[in-house]
C-alpha cells in the first residue's frame, strides 16, 4: 500500500499552514531526510524532510494552498514495485484541506478549533514499540496526566505533538474526548464575527500570512483572557551606558559588540531569579514557577511579531547573550527559525526605545506570566544624591498576569530589575 504523507506540525501551535512549494515532483525518488517541500507554518516558512524512502506517486495538494490542516494526505510515496494507480485520489479543488476520510463533527472551543479526530495521523505505537513525542508533548502531558498511549499523533510519521493534548483530558481516548466536547459546544455556540465593510476609498489589499492571524489570535486571547496589571518605573540608565562602552572597548578584539537590549535582557533574567514568583506560568490547576530565566526577545519581522528566545539568560555571559540574540534575530527576521527558538521562554521582552517611544504597556505572551516593555532612554531632570541634576532615563513597565503574579510581586521584579540596571555589575555577580 502507498504511504500517506500528511501535512505535518511544524510548531507547537500549528493548526494548518500553507504549502509554499513542492521541492520534488511526482516520480522522483526519495530517502529519509530529503526535502520535500516548503510549508509556512504560524511562525515561520520551515522545510519538510522525508521520513521514509520510495518514489513520491501522487501529490494531492497543490503548491500555494492555503489553511491546509494538519493530518491531511499531502501526497503519497511507493515503494519499488507499486503503482501510483493505488494511490488515493486528490482531494476537491474547492476544499484542499479537507482530504482526510470522512470525520465526525467535533466540537470548537471559542480560542482554538478542536482537531478532526479522522485527520489525525498513523496509530498509537504498538506493545513494545517505542512511543513516538515531542518532548514538549510529554512535559505537558505529564503536567494534566494524560496518558500518550491513549493518543493518536499528528505530527510526521505519528508522532504526538502538543496540538494533540490539546483537547485530551486525563485518562480519556480521542474518541471519548470528541464525544464529550460535543455537547458543551452546542450549549455555547460561537458566532462567527461579521467582516467589516470596506469604505470606497481607493486601497490596497494583501491576504493574511499564517504568522499576521497567530498574531491577531493569540494577543486577542490574551487580553480577553489574561487579567493583565501594569507597573512602571523609571530608571536611571547612565551607569549600564558606561559599563556596555568599558565592555565594548574590552570586547573589540573579539568582534562583539554590546547593545542595550542585551544588557537588558540580563538584568530581566537576573530579576526573575531574583523574585521567582514572577517567574511563573499559570494553568487552571497549577502555578508553574521555573527555575531558570529564559528570555523571549520581541523582533519585528516582515511577517510579524515573532519572539526567539534566549534560554538560560540569567547564566549566559553578555557576550553570549550579544552573539546568540544577533543570530536570532537575524534568522528570525528571514524566518529560518526552528520551533525549538520561537518557543519556552518564561518572560518576555519589547523594545521600542530605538523608535523613541517613551512609555507603552505590552499584551502578555501566553502561557507566561509577564512581558517587560522598554522605552528610550532620554536626558531628563532626575534627583542625584539629594540634588536636582540631569540624568539619561528610560521608561520600563511591566505587564502582569494578575491571576499568577500579585502586585507586590509585580512590584518587587520591577524594583529589582530597576537596581541591576541602576547598579549593572549585580548582574555580573
Amino acid at each position: 500500500m502507498p504511504i500517506e504523507i500528511k501535512m505535518p506540525a511544524l510548531s507547537p501551535t500549528m493548526e494548518e499552514g500553507t504549502l509554499a512549494k513542492w521541492l520534488v515532483k511526482e516520480g522522483d525518488a526519495v530517502k529519509s531526510g530529503d526535502l520535500m517541500a516548503e510549508i509556512e507554518t504560524d511562525k515561520a516558512t520551515m522545510e519538510f524532510e522525508a521520513v521514509d524512502e520510495g518514489v513520491i506517486g501522487k501529490i494531492l495538494i497543490a503548491e500555494g494552498t492555503d489553511n491546509v490542516k494538519v493530518g491531511t494526505v499531502i501526497a503519497t510515496l511507493l515503494a519499488d514495485g507499486e503503482s501510483a494507480d493505488a494511490a488515493p485520489a486528490a482531494p476537491p479543488a474547492t476544499a484542499p484541506a479537507a482530504a482526510a476520510p470522512k470525520q465526525e463533527p467535533q466540537a470548537a472551543a471559542p480560542a482554538k478549533a478542536a482537531e478532526p479526530v479522522a485527520a489525525q495521523a498513523a496509530a498509537p505505537a504498538a506493545s513494545g514499540e517505542r512511543l513516538k513525542a515531542s518532548p514538549l508533548a510529554r512535559r505537558l502531558a505529564a503536567e494534566k496526566g494524560i496518558e500518550l498511549s491513549a493518543l493518536t499523533g499528528t505530527g510526521p510519521n505519528g508522532r504526538i505533538v502538543k496540538a494533540d493534548l490539546d483537547s485530551a483530558k486525563p485518562g480519556a481516548a480521542p474518541a471519548a474526548q470528541a464525544t464529550q466536547a460535543a455537547p458543551q459546544a452546542a450549549a455555547a455556540p460561537v458566532a462567527a464575527a461579521k467582516p467589516a465593510a470596506i469604505p470606497d476609498i481607493p486601497h490596497e489589499a494583501s491576504k493574511l500570512s499564517n504568522v499576521r492571524k497567530t498574531i491577531a489570535r493569540r494577543l486577542t486571547e490574551s487580553k480577553q483572557q489574561v487579567p493583565h496589571i501594569y507597573l512602571t518605573v523609571d530608571i536611571r540608565l547612565d551607569p549600564l551606558l558606561k559599563l556596555r562602552a568599558e565592555l565594548n572597548h574590552s570586547l573589540e578584539t573579539r568582534g562583539v559588540k554590546l547593545s542595550v537590549n542585551d544588557l537588558l535582557i540580563k538584568a530581566l533574567a537576573v530579576s526573575l531569579i531574583q523574585v521567582p514568583t514572577c517567574n511563573v506560568m499559570f494553568t487552571p490547576d497549577q502555578l508553574i514557577t521555573f527555575s531558570r530565566a529564559d528570555i523571549s526577545v520581541a523582533v519585528s519581522a516582515p511577517s510579524g511579531l515573532i519572539t526567539p528566545v534566549i534560554t538560560s539568560a540569567d547564566t549566559k555571559s553578555l557576550s553570549a547573550i550579544s552573539t546568540e540574540m544577533k543570530d536570532l534575530a537575524g534568522r528570525a527576521r528571514e524566518q529560518k527559525l526552528k520551533p525549538e527558538e520561537y518557543t519556552g521562554g518564561t518572560a518576555s521582552i519589547s523594545n521600542m526605545g530605538m523608535f523613541g517611544i517613551k512609555n507603552f504597556d505590552a499584551v502578555i505572551n501566553p502561557p507566561q506570566g509577564m512581558i517587560m516593555a522598554i522605552g528610550a532612554g532620554e536626558k531628563r531632570p532626575y534627583i542625584i544624591d539629594d540634588a536636582l541634576g540631569v540624568a539619561t532615563v528610560m521608561s520600563a513597565t511591566g505587564s502582569f498576569d494578575h491571576r499568577a503574579i500579585d502586585g507586590a510581586d509585580g512590584a518587587a521584579l520591577m524594583q529589582a530589575f530597576k537596581q541591576l540596571i541602576e547598579h549593572p555589575l549585580g548582574m555580573l555577580a
